[in-house]
């Protein structure tokens, strides 16, 4: 909370103090500056923002309903106005979020062009998105408080002091746009050197929550693709070191960490961990290594390893491509182990990849981890790689066969069809879609939940549309109609886009800086005052 007549009043005094030199400075303007600008440093931001995602923590320890959400944003003007519509259609940002997508960094922010997500994007790509991100939710603080500035200026030259007392309350109860970043480092970009150079720029540019992967960097996939492949633990807790230090050294104490794992999809390893004894950490890597027991030298091949495994002797299966391979089925112990591995080493949260969104499926392995660290909390990716409707129909069916009611009526490998759409199968689907977050953070340990890049799918959408209609028989009307006239009906502010992209802000500073003489742009022959 703000005091609008304490910041007035201080640069009143700094004015004064000045002397006469001074007097062409407003104190009241200064303080409308300020208010405007209230996170000075991205390190403001990840200090501000930490607090909160730790508050969000430990309230949705006490009630799993309380839940967290965000939506993954590729350019700093779709985060900002994902927090102008949280703001107007849900009246906070309370337990609102963004990710930054590693994804969409590549597939959209690299110099490179559109890239794969297998890290071959520019490093300091993902601490730019960030910075880019708040520098536009600042810009929407700005505007925002811009426009009760003026509703202030309204009410005082009307005499209304009630009005006027109304509006200042507004200004000083005024909620910032700026909310926490969930950023992703993939798997650091290299090893905990690099890591460390990388998080420190992210969390200067105002990241309070790193996600970070268990992958090998130079290998690194999509966790949603094939020829995922793991490192040891001893590699991977070694980077978020690396991350926890760079928090701390930024003065960032609580800032957060996420492991995500993909060892559930991932079934290579590029290393045999390093062990010293039977059941250590690394002995624990290997004995999930597949391959054959050996009786003597005689079984040996001319380059295959040995390894001491379970007490045997382990010929591992090495592939062409020089990866060991992990027995087949053994993906969910070896996330479990992952998990509680990470959360006795420093990470806060976990990320468990998965190739479906099953309740069930996340809850039987979020309670292994549980016997053993209780307050275990995911962050999940509510992911665009699934098909939500072919998974969650087929659930259904599934779940009404071991019922034993009749499904003949369905063909299980054809149920994304739309024949199926209005089926009484289709509307159960949609209802357990509509309240998996709620089912999944209460039976699953799920606090975050995010979709990666769906605003990567909408713009798709949305200029499918447009340039279907515009390009063909509606014509002008294809805009008017499909994007203007629904803006202004739905009252979002981005059909002023002069007003949306500063011009109002730029305004006010040309009347601090030049008064009567400013030249503004807002005066009558401003198209947007049609709007």
């Amino acid at each position: 909370m703000s005091n609008y007549s304490a910041f007035t009043d201080e640069a009143a005094s700094v004015i004064a103090a000045n002397g006469p030199t001074w007097n062409a400075i407003s104190p009241e303007s200064v303080a409308r500056m300020r208010l405007q600008n209230r996170f000075k440093t991205g390190l403001d931001i990840a200090k501000y923002t930490a607090k909160i995602m730790r508050e969000d923590m430990a309230a949705y320890d006490a009630d799993s309903a309380q839940y967290t959400q965000s939506l993954g944003c590729w350019h700093g003007f779709i985060g900002q106005q994902k927090l102008i519509a949280i703001k107007k259609h849900l009246g906070d940002t309370k337990r609102r979020y963004l990710y930054l997508s590693g994804w969409m960094v590549a597939a959209l922010r690299s110099d490179f062009g559109p890239l794969p997500d297998q890290s071959m994007h520019e490093k300091t790509s993902v601490s730019g998105l960030i910075e880019e991100l708040y520098t536009f939710l600042r810009q929407a603080d700005a505007r925002e408080l811009g426009g009760l500035f003026r509703e202030l200026d309204a009410a005082r030259e009307a005499g209304d002091s009630a009005k006027a007392a109304e509006v200042q309350s507004k200004i000083d109860n005024h909620q910032t746009h700026v909310v926490p970043i969930i950023a992703d480092i993939d798997a650091g970009f290299g090893n905990a050197e690099a890591t460390y150079l990388l998080a420190k720029r992210m969390i200067e540019a105002g990241a309070c929550c790193i996600q970070i992967e268990n992958q090998v960097s130079d290998e690194k996939q999509c966790g949603h693709q094939d020829g995922k492949v793991t490192v040891p633990h001893a590699d991977f807790l070694a980077k978020i070191r690396a991350v926890r230090y760079a928090f701390m050294e930024l003065g960032v104490d609580d800032g957060v960490i996420v492991a995500r794992t993909d060892s559930l999809g991932a079934g290579l390893t590029k290393q045999i961990a390093v062990t010293n004894e039977p059941g250590d950490l690394g002995d624990q890597y290997n004995s999930f290594l597949d391959g054959d027991y050996i009786e003597s030298a005689d079984d040996i091949d001319n380059g295959d390893v040995v390894v001491k495994a379970n007490g045997k002797l382990l010929k591992p299966k090495r592939l062409p491509s020089n990866l060991f391979q992990f027995k087949k089925g053994s993906g969910e112990d070896r996330v479990v182990l992952d998990c509680i591995t990470s959360l006795q080493n420093g990470a806060d949260l976990l990320w468990i990849e998965t190739e479906k969104p099953h309740v069930g499926q996340i809850a039987g392995m979020v309670n292994r981890i549980r016997e053993v660290v209780p307050n275990a909390k995911l962050v999940y990716n509510n992911s665009p790689s699934f098909n939500w409707t072919l998974n969650f129909r087929q659930q259904v069916f599934d779940a009404w066969s071991e019922e034993g009611k009749d499904v003949s009526a369905y063909d299980r490998a054809n149920l994304m069809s739309s024949e199926y759409d209005e089926s009484e199968l289709s509307a159960e689907a949609d209802r357990r879609i509509q309240s998996f977050q709620a089912d999944a953070s209460r039976e699953a340990g799920i606090f975050h939940h995010l979709i990666t890049l769906p605003t990567y799918h909408t713009a798709a959408l949305s200029t499918d549309n447009l340039a279907k209609g515009y390009f063909g028989d509606e014509g002008m009307l294809a805009y008017v109609a499909g994007v203007q006239r629904k803006e202004i009906r739905q009252g979002i502010a981005c059909v002023k886009h002069q007003n949306m992209a500063g011009s109002d802000i730029g305004d006010d500073h040309k009347e601090y800086f030049a008064g009567e003489a400013a030249l503004k742009a807002s005066g009558k022959d401003n198209t947007m005052n049609q709007f």
